[in-house]
């Protein structure tokens, strides 16, 4: 009676134990999928619970079409332009060294002045645009393999801090004389330039991922290419738009630079500067300086409109 009665008590014990083992794996397995879908489909999921609950998901405008985003920085232009005027006025005879707007505007619809300036900026966009592919595809592998290996991050990140660290006006010399004065050269120094940003941005996206998260995948034993593609890289994907949008402004810089150093070949917008300066035309100098920048804004809304549009619905990418 007393061994059986044992028997009796035992028996739930190791039927309880059995189904724990049994549902363990498909708990893990339901939990990595529910954490698989909440990274890829999180917004849809939240739209269909909405749409169930009976509410209307409101609908926010496009940032771009809010007066808060657009007004300051026109107030702010109205106020530069206030100032350009006054400090003209005041150098006299000397105001030439600051012109006036519409005289820098003319330039650009002179028919002597306004196509070298057009011409020489799509040379120096074609040099920026190559070397911000470059640097976005070398500095994600680069954050990738340093992610995987901490013993590639130990021995190469710091080099990169060099790489930011060196003044590119010492290293320009360099790149002409290894590799000559023409496009090559100046894709090289857009790369050296805008190489950093991306290593460093996409690194701490990738190592930003929930421990949770990580350790979850790690439970389920899956394949470290299955978590970079279902876990780490979407993860990383805001941090590698930001250090696009950085890098994107850096290459233009990269281009007036090699273009101002590197004249061989088709004149780039550098090219253009150096000869506006040397001949002292104000106006073309300020209208040539001008495209340049602007071109370098439309590239950071294009990287900023592209980051809202890849991770708009789950991340405020601003």
């Amino acid at each position: 009676m007393t061994t059986n009665a044992r028997e009796a008590d035992t028996e739930p014990e190791h039927s309880g134990l059995i189904a724990a083992e049994t549902i363990a794996p498909e708990v893990g397995a339901a939990a990595l999928a529910a954490t698989d879908a909440a990274v890829s489909g999180g917004a849809s999921a939240a739209s269909e619970a909405s749409a169930a609950s009976g509410a209307r998901p409101r609908r926010a405008l496009p940032i771009w079409t809010q007066t808060s985003y657009w007004l300051p920085p026109l107030v702010l232009l109205a106020l530069i332009i206030v100032v350009v005027y006054i400090v003209n006025a005041a150098l006299g005879t000397r105001g030439f060294l600051l012109p006036r707007p519409e005289q820098v505007l003319a330039v650009y619809f002179d028919p002597k002045t306004g196509p070298d300036i057009l011409a020489a900026l799509w040379v120096s966009a074609q040099v920026a645009l190559v070397g911000l592919v470059v640097a976005i595809i070398v500095g994600v592998a680069w954050a990738i393999v340093m992610n995987r290996a901490k013993w590639v991050e130990r021995t190469t990140f710091p080099y990169a801090v060099i790489l930011q660290s060196i003044p590119i006006l010492a290293v320009v010399p360099l790149i002409g004389f290894w590799f000559g004065y023409e496009f090559f050269a100046r894709v090289v120094v857009c790369v050296l330039i805008a190489l950093f940003p991306m290593v460093s941005t996409t690194l701490f996206g990738l190592q930003s991922v929930d421990r949770g998260q990580r350790e979850l995948f790690q439970l389920q034993k899956v394949s470290r290419w299955v978590m970079l593609r279902k876990l780490e890289f979407p993860t990383a994907l805001p941090s590698i738009f930001l250090g696009m949008r950085t890098s994107a402004g850096l290459s233009i810089v990269g281009a007036v630079v090699g273009d101002f150093f590197f004249q061989r070949g088709e004149r780039g917008i550098g090219g253009l500067i150096a000869t506006y300066q040397s001949r002292l035309q104000a106006p073309e100098l300020f209208a040539a300086i001008l495209a340049a920048a602007l071109f370098g804004v439309v590239i950071f809304l294009f990287f900023g409109w592209l980051g809202r549009r890849a991770v708009g619905k789950w991340y405020d990418f601003g």
